[in-house]
């Protein structure tokens, strides 16, 4: 890739840490939140389940209705709308303002990373698609490690609204270095989608595979990861204090199975991808006789990271690979569609470990997501096999 395909990639990298900084900081300020705006934690949580819900929902409608508009301009209008939904955070002062502000800006993440996907599978050559993606998801993984214990120290010390506040001014840089380094997508580039290609999309058989790999895929690590600061705590030994540094070395690990997922993904994304569920599985596994000592937690949550998003790139571009294939106007909603099958698996992991918790140990989240992880492989191999007989 040449100096002008990376720094479009790294521009929707800065966009991409932005989204991913405003959609999991709430975490970490629930409590401050609550106590602001006189609502029970309970209440508090709806923040960030509308926020799922509306991005899960709202991504694939909007992204048939938005399919004609020119990805560049697309991409620009939604860091907008999302660095407007999150300087609102400063002026509104009822829950229900707050929890509008959280879904417009749930749709415009949606919708960026369904079209952006497309743009940086488009800006280089189709062998180094898998790359591209993940350069761009790079942005999300730092975000979750990085961004979210920086949002929440500034909401900590200065109050919840001045983190959303810095978000929004991410939020323009992203802006700012689309317009300046994303190069203009031809009308070529920009395909209809109709509702008989949304109909062909969920009623192939492939597709639906892909996608029921992404939801078990990326929700695996969720079950216990949900759950990781208490069991760092409570099962590791570490205090409160060293959770931001231990997290700090699972971004890192993040960062670097984030790009090995895209070099895999270069190659045969869902052939990769049968052997990163497997991996993901063992590492799950493994970390039940980890976890209670110090020494093994680290070496065990170094792993958990290089595994966790290395999935990510080869999935998306193994679903907007058969969208080409099957329904080529429906690219964008093929992608979009993933997305959501993301915050599905975030969904269903977190649910899953919520469900462990109440019946059984911290330690069960490991083997629960193991599972979940060693479905998605099952699917991988299946998808191969049907790829086979479809060539035969």
């Amino acid at each position: 890739m040449n100096r002008q395909m990376y720094q479009a990639l790294i521009a929707l990298a800065i966009s991409a840490f932005a989204i991913g900084t405003t959609e999991f900081v709430i975490v970490g300020l629930l409590p401050t939140v609550a106590i602001d705006l006189d609502i029970t934690l309970t209440k508090a949580g709806t923040l960030i389940s509308g926020y799922a819900l509306a991005l899960a929902i709202g991504t694939p409608i909007l992204a048939a209705i938005l399919s004609r508009v020119n990805r560049k301009k697309l991409l620009i209008g939604l860091m907008l709308i999302f660095t407007v939904g999150n300087a609102a955070a400063l002026f509104v002062s009822s829950y229900e303002a707050v929890l509008m502000s959280r879904i417009v800006t749930a749709i415009a993440h949606g919708l960026f990373f369904a079209f952006a996907t497309i743009v940086a599978t488009s800006v280089v050559p189709t062998t180094k698609q898998g790359t591209a993606v993940s350069i761009m998801f790079t942005g999300l993984t730092v975000a979750t490690v990085l961004g979210v214990p920086m949002g929440t120290y500034i909401g900590q010390h200065v109050g919840w609204r001045a983190t959303f506040g810095v978000v929004a001014l991410l939020g323009i840089a992203g802006l700012l270095a689309i317009v300046r380094y994303v190069p203009r997508m031809t009308e070529e580039n920009v395909q209809q989608t109709t509702v008989k290609d949304i109909v062909a999309l969920l009623k192939n058989g492939p597709i639906l595979l892909g996608l029921a790999m992404t939801v078990f895929g990326f929700g695996a690590t969720f079950v216990l990861f949900t759950y990781l600061s208490p069991i760092l705590t409570r099962i590791s030994g570490y205090s409160d204090q060293a959770i931001t540094w231990i997290l700090l070395v699972y971004g890192v690990f993040v960062a670097i199975g984030n790009m090995i997922g895209g070099k895999l993904a270069d190659r045969h994304p869902v052939r990769s991808l049968r052997w990163v569920f497997l991996a993901q599985a063992l590492v799950l596994f493994i970390q039940m006789p980890l976890l209670p000592s110090r020494i093994g937690s680290l070496v065990g949550i170094a792993l958990l990271g290089l595994i966790a998003f290395m999935m990510s790139a080869g999935a998306q571009t193994h679903i907007v690979g058969l969208a080409d294939r099957f329904v080529p106007s429906a690219k964008g909603m093929a992608s979009a569609l993933n997305i959501s099958g993301f915050n599905i698996g975030i969904a269903l992991g977190s649910t899953l470990g919520s469900l462990v918790l109440a019946n059984g140990e911290y330690l069960d989240t490991a083997w629960v997501g193991a599972l979940m992880a060693l479905i998605a492989t099952i699917l991988a191999v299946i998808s191969i096999s049907s790829r086979q007989q479809a060539k035969h």
